[in-house]
C-alpha cells in the first residue's frame, strides 16, 4: 500500500520556553530546541484525530538560544504526600529559553497502528479517501484562523505563546548561530503511538546546525 505524506508547518513565538531535559533532575534545564515529541503535541494542539500520525521533520531557530534562571511555586503532583495533605508548595528552580521563535516542519501520514482507534477514528478513517490530505487542508485553514484543539503552550501551561500561525514574512532564520550538539535527546515517551505503554525513546548526537535541527528518521517512530 502506498503512504502518501502531506507537509504542515507553523510558526510559533513566545517569552518564554522549556524542553525539559529528564537527565536534569529536579532543576529542571531546557534543551536548546523542542523536542521532537514537543513538537508533534505542538501541531495536534491545532489539530489532532487519532487516524492520523503527525512526523516531525524540522525545527528552524528564528532567534538566538537564550538560557534564564526562572524560579516558580510548584503545587503538582510530585510533592510529598504530606506536602499534598497540608497544602503546601515549594519553590522549583529552572533553566528556562527566553524570547523564542521557531519554524516547525512535520507531515501528516494515515495511522498505521489501527488496532488502538476508537470507533469514531476508525469511521472517518474508512470513509475518507485520503486522511493525511484532509487532515493537511483542515490543519491550515484553523491555523490561519487561529483555531486550536487546546490550548498551545512552549513547554509548561504557563508558557503561554506571543503568536502561532502561518509563517511571517519578517522572521528569519539565525543560520549564524553556532552549531550545538545534543548528545541525547528525548524524542517520544509513548512511542508505540496512540493509547500505548510508556516506553522512552532517544537520538543521539543530534546536531542544530545553521540555525536547523533535522529530526533523525526512524522506521515507525
Amino acid at each position: 500500500m502506498v503512504t502518501y505524506s502531506y507537509p504542515i508547518q507553523m510558526e510559533i513565538a513566545g517569552q518564554t520556553a522549556i524542553w525539559v531535559r529528564p537527565d536534569s533532575g529536579d532543576s529542571p534545564i531546557s534543551y536548546a530546541a523542542p523536542t521532537y515529541s514537543a513538537v508533534k503535541a505542538l501541531f495536534e494542539s491545532v489539530l489532532w484525530g487519532p487516524a492520523i500520525e503527525i512526523i516531525p521533520m524540522k525545527v528552524e531557530l528564528c532567534k538566538p538560544v537564550q538560557w534564564h534562571s526562572y524560579a516558580t511555586n510548584y503545587g503538582g503532583p510530585l510533592r510529598s504526600g504530606s506536602a499534598i495533605a497540608g497544602g503546601n508548595n515549594y519553590q522549583l528552580y529552572a533553566t528556562v529559553l527566553t524570547d523564542v521563535c521557531y519554524r516547525l516542519y512535520a507531515v501528516a501520514e494515515p495511522n498505521p497502528q489501527k488496532n488502538n482507534l476508537t470507533s469514531r477514528a476508525l469511521a472517518w478513517d474508512k470513509h475518507t479517501t485520503s486522511p493525511g490530505r484532509a487532515y493537511q487542508e483542515i490543519f491550515n485553514r484553523r491555523l490561519k484562523r487561529g483555531q486550536s484543539y487546546s490550548s498551545l503552550c512552549l513547554g509548561w501551561r504557563e508558557f503561554t505563546p506571543s503568536y502561532f500561525g502561518v509563517f511571517r514574512d519578517e522572521t528569519e532564520v539565525c543560520t549564524e548561530q553556532p552549531d550545538i550538539i545534543i548528545p541525547s535527546m528525548l524524542r517520544q515517551v509513548f512511542s508505540s503511538g496512540y493509547q500505548t505503554e510508556y516506553h522512552a525513546v532517544y537520538d543521539t548526537d543530534v546536531v542544530i546546525h545553521q540555525g536547523a535541527l533535522v529530526y533523525p528518521l526512524r522506521g515507525g517512530i
